[in-house]
């Protein structure tokens, strides 16, 4: 693309007349600078992004790309920069939430701000405004509205059905048409999704990306920001990529690989990214077996892993895998099962008896089960602990910090310091604490459930690492995720799970990724149905 703009108007926020930058362009933002406290996020950085097509914005945590979109909200004021939404020029200095509204961004995040116990039409009226019919609401006439526009984003869902009862794609799927309820035919606006998959398994994450992908198609304009780099290749036309806050990479019209994408954002090939292939075989020590284990959707299962092997659990939501996990932790009491660490009877009636013999867990969801987010790191870190180091009623703060140091330099994890709140770090490097403040146990069985979900592609890098190094020093690892490109490379071994029961297994290097996700989507037949409950 030829760079023939004009200067953009300078009064006030007010969209000025549209300078000579190409008419493809629905958004262009040109030599954005933005600065917290003296750490610079945003250097000279760009985003261009055309008409009509899918435009993924890439990067690892702090290359400045949730910066840039949440300059584009109007959440944080920009230092310098030129922006042009659809040939107008809008004035940095002053643009708020509702310059955006009105230039026609609309915001789609992770949190989809939707009330679940509300319907989904009282969802879009709290949105757009209850319809009012004499001195009452017009129920039938917002009925209608929201048919049709669930008709046309290919929703065949009651208007009426609370949030809670949708599954979790639909969900997406409500929150978008919701953001785009007031396009009219002639209105051009564009859809950011921020980390829409994050929370979304494989195939719903499939459904939800071909219908974005069927609304370019016909004309939206969407940018993308996502971690799932497989995703995001097979739903995009055009790639911006961001590193230390600026561009290191624009690639309009291509198709790249997922190794390019990634070279491009670290700057390097990450080769922790890889498959090893070399399998643990099973002549190796058990380390922890569970027989006819049953509890919730689990209905009957038995598993070994090895010292030494990182042993995966794959399948669908409800196939229970979490469920097995928080049972081996002593969150949940089986139902029934027999299940013995190094050789001893084991049955952990609550989490601390399951510490005391060796286990550790990594939970799913960091920020509720395994984070204090208003904690410094030195104290997240310490948690796990404090048992062994508390003396005369305290902590001693001097050990305190000094673990802390040893472990963020250990983990790589990028903080200012072991002051630092936790909540103040990226996702990435908040999970890396996590990590760390388990593996300082030297854990016999370590059980990781999504252990990268929603961190960037160097800090997983990082987090393969530390989990290789785990089962290298003779640690038994259990990991449960819906990544099955995580799977394939990091497991030794994978157990595939189809309604509580194992469905197949399959040793490293004998199925490729897509291999592994036909195995996982496949229906078995069964019998004895679990419920959707877990214990």
């Amino acid at each position: 693309m030829t760079d023939t703009r004009t200067d953009p108007g300078t009064a006030g926020s007010a969209p000025a007349a549209p300078g000579s930058r190409g008419a493809d362009l629905a958004l262009d933002v040109r030599r954005l600078d933005k600065d917290f406290a003296g750490t610079r996020a945003l250097n000279k950085a760009s985003l261009r992004v055309r008409r009509g097509t899918v435009h993924a914005l890439l990067g690892g945590n702090g290359s400045g790309k949730s910066t840039t979109i949440k300059i584009l909200a109007g959440v944080y004021p920009a230092d310098a920069g030129e922006l042009e939404i659809f040939g107008q020029a809008f004035d940095l200095h002053g643009y708020t939430p509702a310059t955006a509204q009105q230039a026609g961004l609309r915001f789609v995040h992770q949190d989809l701000g939707l009330f679940e116990d509300l319907s989904i039409e009282e969802n879009f009226a709290l949105d757009t405004g209850y319809p009012r019919s004499g001195p009452g609401i017009d129920w039938r006439g917002l009925r209608t509205r929201v048919t049709s526009l669930l008709r046309e984003y290919e929703l065949d869902v009651d208007p009426r059905a609370a949030i809670r009862t949708l599954r979790p794609s639909d969900r997406t799927m409500v929150a978008i048409a919701r953001a785009l309820a007031d396009q009219d035919a002639d209105q051009r606006l564009i859809l950011v999704l921020d980390e829409p998959t994050a929370r979304l398994a494989a195939h719903e994450s499939e459904l939800l990306l071909e219908r974005v992908r069927r609304r370019a198609e016909i004309g939206q304009t969407v940018l993308i920001v996502s971690h799932r780099l497989r995703e995001v290749l097979a739903v995009s036309d055009d790639f911006t990529i961001y590193r230390d806050g600026r561009v290191a990479g624009e690639l309009v019209a291509e198709s790249p690989t997922e190794d390019r994408l990634i070279e491009i954002m670290a700057g390097r090939f990450v080769k922790a990214l890889r498959p090893t292939g070399d399998a643990v075989h099973a002549e190796r020590q058990p380390v922890f077996s569970v027989s006819d284990l049953r509890g919730g959707p689990v209905r009957g299962i038995d598993v070994t892993v090895h010292r030494g092997e990182i042993l995966g659990l794959a399948g669908l939501v409800g196939s229970g895998r979490s469920s097995v996990l928080k049972m081996i932790f002593g969150e949940h009491a089986p139902d029934a099962g027999t299940m013995r660490l190094e050789g001893r009877p084991y049955a952990p009636q609550h989490v601390g008896e399951a510490m005391s013999a060796g286990v550790a867990l990594v939970p799913e969801d960091r920020v509720r089960e395994a984070a204090f987010m208003d904690q410094s790191v030195a104290e997240n870190l310490a948690f796990a602990t404090l048992a062994e180091n508390w003396t005369h009623g305290f902590m001693p703060r001097r050990r305190e910090r000094g673990t802390a140091e040893t472990l963020i330099a250990d983990f790589g994890v990028k903080a200012a310091g072991p002051d630092a709140l936790f909540s103040s770090m990226s996702g990435g490097n908040q999970q890396k604490v996590v990590m760390a403040r388990w593996m300082q146990r030297l854990p016999k069985l370590l059980l990781l459930d999504e252990p990268t979900q929603g961190v960037d592609v160097m800090s997983r890098a990082d987090l393969y690492d530390s989990i290789r190094r785990a089962a290298a020093e003779g640690c038994a690892v259990v990991v449960a995720s819906s990544d099955l490109a995580e799977i394939h490379a990091l497991c030794d071994r994978t157990l595939v799970l189809s309604r509580g029961r194992i469905s197949d297994e399959v040793v490293a290097g004998e199925l490729d990724v897509e291999g592994l996700t036909s195995l996982v989507l496949r229906e078995k037949t069964m019998t004895d149905a679990p419920t959707e409950a877990t214990p």
